[in-house]
């Protein structure tokens, strides 16, 4: 006889229920690894065949999991009732912003994009983005009102005070000390969780990315900024105050140009895309005119681009003298750095390895807005696993 009882389905943007600690884990490990045998759960959890089957039959009333037929799995080859995440009942909401851009995604429990959207930014003061942010959740719910949670990624320090997330400073959005998860539950309704957008970006990466199945992980991000995420022992470094990663002043000349800030020869005067516009002499064409003239050979480009990856390959081989990943998942805007100054990325990566060989793998993430909006969706799933 079926251990599984009907129910009546969750209403369309229930709140998230309260789990036991062994239901969570075990929903975790269906997300995580997308199609499980209940076998294969209990054996990763140590879980009991009574405790097992709790947490299963407490997921199929929530209409978290459903069964998806049966499979042979494991060493015995038996055939095994295989599960999976539901789709329909449970759905996330996430929103990355930018100085100037907003990107949303609606995604399924197990982080599969179902609808995206984006908009231009016109006003980066808080309480005006926060109504701009509220209206787009009120037509994305309109169109998925399965929607429970609202995870919201920005450029910035975001840390933890008294239980509430606060933006402690954002430089791209002109911000300090902004309870964006606050305001945001107040005006919408919804659970909002909060996270620095590099963050984020690294937790969906080594959850249904390209650092899918890996036990140590960093991430490092070049475009507008450079960002840094690390992954060890399967969680998500996030440090004490909020500031983890900061990796754009580590230095990489003796002297040079100054970095903006008052740092001289350091990553931040030579890899981020305004920084290159800068030292090719072009501040009013921008970035990707810049890439454009190295391409055609065009000598104050090119040796932008190359002194920019020589810090690129400085950063990665530092990164790896550090932490010793499996590997390192390279992404964002600037990603032509790595395309055009290749020769300078490997040298400098050789070179500040030496006379270490490099036991890991670069792992280079085409660039798309949409899937830090779909880290945020992310966001609000992991965080929501904890509660």
């Amino acid at each position: 006889m079926s251990d599984h009882r009907e129910v009546a389905p969750p209403e369309p943007g229930a709140a998230w229920p309260a789990l036991t600690d062994a239901t969570r884990a075990a929903l975790r490990e269906i997300l995580v690894h997308g199609v499980l045998s209940r076998a294969e759960i209990a054996r990763s959890l140590g879980l009991s065949r009574a405790s097992l089957t709790r947490a299963v039959r407490t997921l199929q009333e929530h209409r978290f999991v459903t069964e998806v037929g049966t499979g042979l799995r494991g060493v015995t080859g038996r055939p095994s009732e295989l599960l999976r995440a539901s789709s329909g009942a449970w759905e996330f909401l996430g929103i990355k912003l930018t100085a100037d851009r907003l990107y949303a995604a609606v995604t399924d429990l197990g982080g599969r994009v179902l609808a995206l959207h984006e908009e231009a930014v016109t006003d980066t003061g808080p309480q005006a983005l926060v109504r701009q942010v509220t209206e787009v959740v009120r037509e994305l719910r309109a169109a998925s009102p399965a929607i429970c949670a609202l995870g919201v990624s920005v450029p910035g320090d975001v840390v933890t005070r008294g239980g509430v997330s606060v933006v402690e400073v954002s430089q791209f959005l002109g911000w300090r000390d902004v309870p964006l998860s606050g305001l945001l539950e107040t005006a919408t309704g919804l659970v909002t969780y909060a996270s620095n957008d590099v963050d984020a970006l690294t937790a969906k990466e080594h959850w249904i990315g390209a650092g899918d199945g890996v036990r140590s992980m960093a991430l490092v991000t070049v475009g507008t900024g450079v960002g840094f995420g690390l992954v060890t022992n399967g969680e998500v470094s996030e440090g004490a105050h909020g500031r983890f990663g900061r990796v754009g002043h580590l230095p990489v000349y003796g002297g040079g140009p100054d970095c903006g800030v008052g740092h001289h020869g350091c990553v931040s005067s030579y890899l981020p895309s305004s920084i290159i516009a800068r030292n090719a002499g072009a501040v009013d064409e921008g970035y990707d005119e810049v890439v454009e003239r190295a391409r055609t050979g065009e000598p104050r480009a090119l040796q932008a681009l190359r002194d920019a990856g020589t810090a690129l390959g400085a950063l990665l081989s530092t990164v790896v003298t550090l932490v010793d990943p499996e590997s390192i998942v390279l992404t964002g805007d600037g990603l032509p750095v790595y395309d055009i100054a290749r020769a300078e990325v490997d040298e400098a990566f050789r070179r500040g390895l030496r006379p270490y060989e490099a036991a890991v793998t670069v792992v280079v993430q085409p660039f798309e807005f949409s899937e830090w909006a779909r880290a945020a969706a992310v966001l609000a799933i992991r965080r929501s696993l904890r509660s």
